[in-house]
């Protein structure tokens, strides 16, 4: 075979065929060791994921990403418009580790921790070996007329999964509004939240579309990590990959033959009975080398596995390695570059939480009234400036009020000079500072302001105050 005809299984993703149509991907149902440890991590991960709004730490829901009033929760943080700077590095650190990860262990994160993967194949796909069977039984029901029997299974696994894509929905609003929002949504009926009601149904017809028909196609259409990893992967990095030198062997693949002595014939381990082909949810065949569609999932390591073990030999001929470690024999180093995305994650994490320890949990914005020059009241200049306090934290705050720190004056603040700024609430509003001219060194003074509640000093600002340009 010529280079060239090796090497055509790259010119179309293996979801297309050669005519550009969708290839449908009829995945033989997984088993093995690994498999076993992918479920137990995608179930720990399922019950993070649907638990994660609900769950709150001091008052503050777990996980948040309120985009429309743009407060979002981190691990139990809470964080504002103000602290966008620290979610801006927290995400940056999210991709180093990712960026991190892949350099060493390849496209691991997609086939064990992506949520779309987990969904697929640990929920909607188990969903249709139950109702349709195993990969030839569904092959075969896709291929028969319309009877009672497709028109029952068919009708059963769509309504499954609609009421599951609706439930994700739902979770998924509580991530985007908050937990207790979304129960509230619910006790008072959808009939007085018709616009979310109708955001909800939206959100369930993608993942409906998703799950029923797009499926691996947001991995390897959608999804740019598949890209990236072309990018980011070497030699050295260790990924799910076909041991070449032994499965080919001098002489190529081939079938079992009764009394043959490979050795002899100089045939490789691999038989070539393609299930490691009809196992990947991908529809791809590792044998041809690392390619963009593979999510490194490990199910043709486990079908794989249990084909040497039937025929008697040895297990890994699919497995965990490194190109080098194929090739070269080289075991995983940890290379330079490895250690620069180390070191610039770590100078990250350093900085964020330094960053965490000096936020405050309260914060005020003190800005002079645009357009508004100062007013003559008496021996005093005043300035009308406009206020707000925002509280981070999970308390109320009842008795806030301001203090000017220096020059000496006096504030006046518009309506009441105690008020209240609830938990996760703001408080905003008008005040006047009254200097007396002779404190005033020039046309523009800076003064400190004090907020207490109560007797708690809570949050001090600094802004310019304008005066005179001459003075007696």
């Amino acid at each position: 075979m010529s280079n060239i005809q090796e090497e055509e299984f790259r010119d179309r993703i293996g979801t297309i065929d050669q005519e550009g149509k969708r290839s449908w991907v009829y995945p033989k149902k997984p088993s093995g060791k690994l498999y076993r440890y992918r479920k137990l991590v995608s179930y720990f991960l399922l019950l993070f994921l649907f638990a994660a709004p609900f769950v709150k730490i001091n008052g503050n829901q777990f996980l948040m990403f309120n985009v429309l009033e743009r407060r979002f929760n981190i691990f139990g943080f809470p964080f504002w418009p103000q602290d966008f700077h620290l979610f801006v590095i927290s995400m940056i650190i999210g991709v180093i580790f990712v960026a991190l990860f892949t350099v060493a262990f390849g496209r691991i994160f997609c086939g064990w921790i992506c949520p779309q993967t987990i969904f697929m194949e640990m929920v909607f796909r188990r969903i249709e070996y139950w109702i349709e069977g195993d990969r030839n039984a569904q092959i075969k029901l896709e291929k028969q007329k319309w009877n009672a029997e497709k028109i029952r299974k068919k009708s059963l696994k769509w309504f499954v999964f609609f009421v599951i894509s609706f439930l994700i929905a739902n979770v998924f609003l509580a991530y985007l509004t908050g937990s207790d929002k979304l129960i509230q949504m619910i006790t008072e009926g959808p009939g007085q939240h018709v616009s979310t009601l109708i955001a909800l149904l939206i959100f369930t017809g993608v993942f409906y579309f998703i799950y029923i028909w797009f499926r691996e196609q947001v991995c390897i259409i959608a999804c740019p990590y598949g890209r990236l990893q072309g990018v980011l992967l070497d030699d050295k990095s260790i990924i799910v990959a076909y041991d070449h030198k032994r499965g080919e062997g001098e002489n190529g693949r081939g079938k079992i033959v009764k009394n043959e002595n490979r050795a002899v014939t100089g045939k490789g381990d691999c038989i070539d009975c393609k299930l490691c082909v009809h196992v990947c949810p991908t529809g791809i065949d590792i044998r041809n080398g690392t390619q963009l569609e593979c999510i490194n999932c490990t199910a043709c390591i486990d079908e794989c596995n249990t084909v040497m073990n039937r025929v008697g030999f040895q297990e890994g001929l699919i497995r965990y390695a490194s190109e080098d470690e194929i090739t070269k024999k080289e075991k995983f180093v940890f290379t330079a570059r490895m250690k620069g995305y180390t070191a610039v994650l770590f100078i990250l994490m350093g900085i964020f939480t330094g960053m965490m320890f000096l936020r405050n949990d309260v914060e005020a914005t003190v800005l002079r009234l645009p357009g508004q020059l100062y007013e003559h009241k008496g021996e005093n200049i005043s300035n009308v400036f406009t206020y707000k306090i925002i509280n981070k934290t999970t308390k109320d705050f009842n008795d806030v009020h301001f203090k000017l720190k220096s020059p000496k004056g006096e504030i006046k603040v518009v309506g009441a000079s105690h008020f209240t700024v609830p938990k996760a609430g703001t408080a905003q509003g008008t005040l006047f500072v009254e200097i007396n001219e002779a404190l005033l060194k020039s046309d523009k003074t800076k003064i400190r302001l004090e907020v207490y509640d109560g007797d708690r000093l809570i949050e001090t600002e600094s802004t310019n105050f304008l005066g005179p340009r001459t003075f007696n």
